[in-house]
């Protein structure tokens, strides 16, 4: 197995799964009203994750107040996450 796809995937997983509890994080902190999006610590975290989640805003509108593009959003970074994990130790075929 050639060790830099080896490094590649696991890299990849890694980003992935920190992203995912970046992103868990996001979606807990907005059940507080009482939060400063514009303070230091969470203005970072909504940089980092609002991109991603406006992508899927576009496409699953806000339906009464209740924000469900985070759902889809978590679902396919997971699936790209176990994605990235299978390939990563069988190498990719054919390389």
């Amino acid at each position: 197995m050639n060790p830099s796809v080896t490094l590649l995937t696991s890299t990849l997983a890694t980003f992935l799964n920190i992203y995912f509890i970046l992103l868990i994080i996001r979606v807990l902190l907005t059940w507080f009203p009482n939060v400063n999006w514009f303070d230091p610590p969470f203005s970072i975290l909504s940089q980092l994750t609002d991109p991603y989640l406006n992508l899927f805003r576009s496409i699953i509108p806000p339906l009464g107040g209740l924000d469900l593009s985070p759902v889809l959003a978590i679902f396919l970074l997971q699936f790209l996450a176990g994605l990235v994990s299978s390939i990563g130790p069988q190498g990719v075929p054919g390389l």
